[in-house]
């Protein structure tokens, strides 16, 4: 009898002991009871016993080990691939595919021939890979590397149907003088992107310009006080160098009904003289006010008036003498002498041909 037949004896003998004594209390049971349960208790307890010897004599309850479990081998041949070109969607740009590959033969038919399953299985790999590869950018490798391991994760039978092959372990890359060029070709896209963005900015800034703001003298007014609506008589006094303005964007004159807030040197040396003309001239033009014709006549009066007002000189001023005399100095100093009679001649108030040059102040006296 072994030990855990005895404790479990023991075990059901203390229960119904138990059990007998509660009811036997509960029920106030009489003295000869006690006895008789005792008697009953005995034999339950031998029963019990007999019971457990004999269930652990029968050879039909003996246990069976269970076998142990197995462990999962993959028996799968593998073969390693690395390195391997691979085209993307760019061309000269290609990927460098590298992978575990792992397959099974099928079942051949008698009369198959011998094959390389290894090699199969490769070729296989390589062109469920290449499929993939060549639809996307090379600046994508990380993003196919991942597509690659789901695309490849799967048992696949092959165009001949010998061999199912897979790949783990993917990876994909590229040179290290490929991805120089990419990130070079990439910031020199987006420097064209945002100089086209500012070169259409620039353009879209001179037709509105060009073709509204500045399409006319009554524009350009407008425009002006639109941006600055609380400051009327300064838009006023600005009409004449609005004019102007709007006269220069079209290669045109001032219009008429501006011409008379204008100064009439503006209006002398308006957008249609030449720069040239102006700069590298060796004489002066005779259509000035200021200036004689060939024969020393006076060309206009007028305009020689209106420049003495444009500078602020009244016709009776005494100080247009001191101003002529400093301006046939500054025609001395540059060389101007062939003009100095005709100046002399216009600037002076007496109506001789002219003054002795030893009356005129030195040609170095101060301006």
């Amino acid at each position: 009898m072994s030990s855990g037949q005895k404790t479990m004896t023991l075990f059901v003998t203390v229960i119904l002991g138990l059990i007998f004594v509660i009811l036997g209390l509960s029920a106030r049971w009489p003295l000869w009871a006690w006895p008789t349960t005792a008697a009953i208790l005995l034999v339950i307890a031998a029963v019990t016993h007999n019971v457990l010897s004999r269930g652990a004599h029968d050879p039909t309850l003996v246990p069976v080990a269970e076998p142990a479990p197995e462990l999962f081998v993959d028996e799968h041949p593998e073969r390693r691939v690395t390195r391997v070109a691979l085209p993307s969607a760019a061309p000269d740009y290609d990927f460098l595919f590298s992978a575990t590959v792992s397959w099974t033969e099928s079942e051949a038919p008698p009369d198959a021939p011998t094959i390389d399953a290894g090699g199969l299985a490769v070729n296989a790999v390589l062109q469920r890979a290449r499929a993939l590869t060549e639809q996307q950018q090379p600046t994508h490798s990380a993003y196919v590397q991942h597509q690659l391991d789901g695309a490849l994760g799967t048992m696949r039978a092959d165009s001949s149907n010998r061999v199912h092959a897979m790949a783990q372990d993917v990876s994909l890359t590229l040179t290290d003088l490929d991805r120089e060029r990419l990130s070079k070709l990439s910031n020199v896209r987006k420097d064209e992107d945002v100089w086209e963005h500012e070169r259409n900015y620039e353009r879209s800034k001179r037709a509105y310009l060009g073709d509204d703001v500045l399409k006319d003298a009554g524009s350009a007014v407008v425009w002006w006080l639109s941006r600055n609506d609380q400051e009327v008589e300064a838009t006023v006094d600005r009409i004449g160098l609005l004019a102007r303005l709007s006269a220069a964007a079209n290669n045109d004159t001032v219009a008429p009904p501006f011409e008379h807030l204008v100064s009439p040197y503006a209006l002398a040396h308006g957008p249609d003289d030449s720069g040239e003309q102006r700069s590298n001239s060796c004489q002066p033009d005779i259509s000035m006010p200021y200036i004689d014709d060939e024969e020393g006549a006076p060309s206009d009066t007028t305009s020689l008036d209106a420049f003495l007002a444009w500078l602020g000189f009244a016709s009776d001023d005494p100080e247009v003498d001191i101003f002529a005399e400093r301006l046939l100095n500054l025609v001395r100093i540059h060389g101007k002498d062939d003009i100095v009679d005709a100046l002399r001649r216009r600037l002076s108030h007496d109506e001789t041909d002219g003054t002795d040059e030893g009356t005129s102040a030195p040609a170095d006296s101060p301006l």
